[in-house]
């Protein structure tokens, strides 16, 4: 498993019941995790003071439950920071699991020796394109929300990163990259993080099972003659770590050559030293 370890400012406290307690800087959150069907007993203070607890409602969807929680606060990771609002279906606007991924491209961006254009897809609120960003990339963000897209403007602002060569773009992530290929640009780099279903600008529908396949096939054709990477990360259970290694291995390593590496990613858990799964990603590299 691929650990995103190396927070200062964010932890998963403890896990019990259907729930995790969170620190996000000075505030603590208590958020329904899927993943946690075990029901341990909840040792951490934490558990009883929360600044916010979002609760599940049995019509679907949910509300947050405010106990002092600003309307909007910061975090850091390295050089890099967050803004966070508590909003709709208990996200606070970043994935911290994704770290473990934002360190390991932005290596290979900055011992690359060379200019390296990145394109991150489903880019929402830009944790992975600051972190290229950073490392010296340039890089093309797309997304099909208006919203996350300021947002992400928003933290690269933040991160002393708006001088930087980035294209911010709202469009369907598959057109977008059917009109790359005819305009004939080509990136060393992809990141995607495909939503399990969603809707693009014009209502497209997005169902992950059937699309994936055929996007990362639409992928390689915008990809360099020396690329670098290519991620995708998948928070969709039937999407496990060997399905990935096998579509990304299908599709690239017989026409690049490198290596293909897929794991879990997760978290650790201060409380019992054990790890929160938090879905899959699948690399490849040269």
């Amino acid at each position: 498993m691929w650990l995103a370890d190396n927070w200062q400012e964010y932890e998963v406290l403890d896990t019990s019941g259907g729930e995790k307690l969170e620190r996000w800087g000075e505030y603590l959150l208590v958020r329904p995790d899927p993943q946690v069907i075990w029901n341990t007993p909840k040792r951490n203070p934490g558990w009883d003071r929360p600044h916010g607890h979002y609760h599940r409602s049995s019509r679907g969807g949910g509300q947050w439950e405010d106990f002092g929680l600003p309307q909007k606060w910061q975090i850091h990771y390295r050089d890099l920071t967050f803004h966070l609002q508590p909003f709709q279906f208990k996200h606070t606007g970043l994935f911290p699991e994704q770290a473990v991924n934002w360190d390991w491209f932005g290596e290979k961006i900055r011992q690359a020796s060379r200019p390296v254009k990145v394109l991150n897809l489903f880019a929402y609120t830009g944790g992975a394109t600051l972190a290229a960003a950073a490392a010296g990339a340039s890089v093309t963000h797309v997304d099909a929300s208006k919203g996350m897209v300021g947002w992400a403007k928003e933290n690269a602002a933040a991160s002393n990163l708006a001088d930087r060569p980035v294209r911010w773009l709202v469009d369907d992530c598959v057109k977008f990259v059917e009109r790359e290929i005819r305009r004939g640009n080509r990136y060393d780099g992809i990141i995607m993080d495909p939503p399990s279903y969603g809707r693009g600008p014009k209502g497209e529908i997005w169902k992950i099972e059937e699309k994936i396949h055929p996007f990362i096939q639409l992928c390689t054709k915008i990809l360099s003659e020396d690329p670098l990477f290519f991620l995708v990360n998948s928070y969709t259970t039937g999407l496990q770590p060997a399905v990935l290694s096998y579509l990304i291995h299908t599709e690239l390593t017989g026409k690049f050559g490198g290596q293909v590496a897929a794991e879990e990613i997760g978290l650790p858990v201060s409380e019992n030293g054990l790890v929160l799964p938090c879905g899959a990603s699948g690399r490849w590299e040269r």
